[in-house]
């Protein structure tokens, strides 16, 4: 099967807005949670952006009606460009493909207008209102930042938006439509609404994010842009572009059950099918970013899915980076395959951060709180998402 080299990475994050600082939290299972205190009073733990110098230097005009995940998106797409060693204006434009995940759309511009027009009684919203606010303008922001011509939209699949777009990316590579594809994912969702919302489903954490922990009590809602550049192996050797991991295979599926409730069956044929895809034995997987939320129903079933998945070898050790850096929601895929890839570079398995001691129903190697060094020729990032949607990219070494 057709691969696609990754050849460049960047990030917004709660870790920071570099790559060497969105690793060193990572590696060392560092959490950056702070307090949100909510208009109305309340006070939520939340993974918020709180440097702001990633939008110094955005090539877009100070005027541009843009929402903060489309600053996200632009940001962490030109640091993605940069440590790929890829300049603009590119040679072929109608060649390279945007196609980023982001579940909510600009909820930050929303609440905005909201409170402008039930709180302030002012009679009309912002005339930039709709092109802040629709799911699909952070696609576009970066088209325009990057002069990208070619295919160009958002996968919108709750927690899995991210990673669906970058196994869309990786099938419009094995097409040969296009030679470049920036993708990954962009989230900005800390609002009132938006946290309160999903404080009343109780599956929001007290402050802490145990995954996979005996003490865990939920996860904790976070913000910003992960992202990969991605391209054809041909591409990449024609610049001596000489990247030596990988994104091998994908593979998505709905459960058509519940709402809610994660299914071991869909996560395990996911997982399956995203390792026949890359022609990898499960024998040859050495680490996998779990979705990992948190949450005691999710994280029993993921455990349970990767028994099945790993039934005829041993489990290859497993973290969930949302200890660090909390749930991004649509962005969590496009970070999480990012700190799957620096694993993969610094040879580095990442912890579980906060765990503090093991459930009986969850008792696979988590890595907890601690990395550790070992190579990783074949890696898993796993996102399971509301609706039945669960989505897996495979990494391999080359």
């Amino acid at each position: 099967m057709i691969e696609a080299t990754v050849t460049g990475l960047g990030v917004v994050s709660s870790c920071g807005s570099t790559l060497a600082d969105y690793w060193r939290a990572v590696e060392s299972g560092t959490p950056r949670f702070s307090p949100r205190e909510l208009p109305s009073g309340r006070v939520m733990t939340v993974g918020s952006v709180n440097d702001e110098s990633y939008l110094q230097g955005l090539p877009l005009p100070r005027s541009a009606p843009l929402d903060r995940s489309g600053g996200f998106a632009v940001a962490a797409a030109m640091a993605a460009l940069a440590d790929a060693e890829l300049t603009l204006p590119f040679a072929n434009p109608s060649r390279v493909a945007v196609i980023l995940g982001n579940g909510a759309g600009g909820q930050t511009s929303m609440e905005e207008q909201y409170k402008r027009l039930y709180r302030e009684n002012k009679p009309k919203c912002h005339p930039g209102t709709v092109v802040r606010a629709m799911v699909s303008a952070s696609a576009s922001w970066v088209s325009m930042a990057t002069g990208a011509q070619g295919p160009c939209f958002v996968t919108s699949s709750a927690c899995a938006s991210a990673t669906h777009a970058i196994g869309m990316a990786l099938a419009l590579i094995r097409s040969g439509q296009v030679d470049v594809a920036i993708t990954g994912g962009t989230e900005a969702c800390l609002t009132e609404g938006t946290l309160l919302a999903w404080e009343s489903m109780r599956v929001v954490s007290n402050g802490v994010c145990r995954p996979f922990a005996k003490g865990r009590d939920g996860l904790l809602i976070s913000e910003g842009a992960g992202i990969l550049v991605l391209e054809s192996l041909a591409h990449a050797e024609a610049r001596g572009q000489a990247a030596s991991i990988r994104l091998a295979g994908f593979a998505s599926n709905a459960d058509a059950g519940d709402i809610v409730a994660p299914s071991i069956k869909g996560m395990t044929a996911a997982m399956q099918a995203a390792l026949a895809d890359a022609g990898l034995e499960p024998s040859a997987v050495n680490y996998v970013n779990a979705h990992g939320t948190g949450t005691h129903a999710n994280d029993i079933a993921e455990t349970a899915a990767m028994k099945a998945v790993f039934s005829t070898t041993k489990c290859p050790p497993v973290s969930s980076t949302k200890s660090v850096v909390g749930h991004a929601l649509g962005a969590s895929g496009g970070l999480e395959a990012v700190a799957t890839v620096l694993a993969m570079r610094n040879a580095i398995i990442p912890p579980t951060a906060s765990y503090d001691q093991p459930d009986p129903e969850c008792d696979l190697d988590y890595v907890p709180n601690y990395s550790r060094k070992g190579e990783i020729g074949g890696a898993l990032s796993n996102s399971f998402a509301f609706g039945g949607l669960n989505s897996t990219l495979v990494f391999k070494r080359s």
